[in-house]
């Protein structure tokens, strides 16, 4: 499969299995990435420093949310785990994932189902930052390994 079929692929998964556990329908929304509003770049208490995220969404029924978290260059998300399934793409950048004890270098396009209290982190390269869309099945939550 070409590239482009991987990451139109992806996107129609992540729309799939974002849109399953709905029990009303969601609000309309349709936004480009240059017009997403991100909020304050982060402290690194959480996420990498300088990380930042814009909701996009919350499911009153489950209080799963989405997002996209924009990781700076050289930002490391330390070892972590949630209680709930977040399936995620990959839009711009590059990162390195463990999921698990797994090791995965992702590119553009690329799509990842972390299941609940799956062990994770997230490396992202001095060459670039990396944008992420996330949609979790529950409310958010981190609960960091060897903290």
């Amino acid at each position: 499969m070409t590239r482009i079929r991987l990451f139109y692929l992806a996107i129609f998964l992540f729309v799939f299995l974002g849109c399953k556990s709905e029990k009303s329908p969601p609000e309309s929304l349709a936004i480009n990435l240059a017009d997403v509003e991100w909020g304050e770049a982060g402290d690194g208490s959480i996420a990498p420093a300088g990380t930042r995220t814009a909701l996009q969404s919350t499911n009153p029924n489950t209080g799963g949310i989405s997002y996209y978290a924009w990781f700076p260059a050289g930002g490391f998300f330390d070892e972590h785990w949630h209680t709930h399934d977040e399936y995620v793409v990959l839009i711009s950048g590059e990162v390195t994932i463990k999921l698990g004890k797994e090791i995965y270098n992702l590119k553009p396009g690329a799509f990842i189902v972390i299941p609940g209290e799956m062990p994770h982190y997230w490396d992202i390269p001095e060459t670039g930052d990396a944008i992420i869309l996330v949609k979790r099945d529950g409310p958010p939550d981190f609960h960091f390994v060897d903290r």
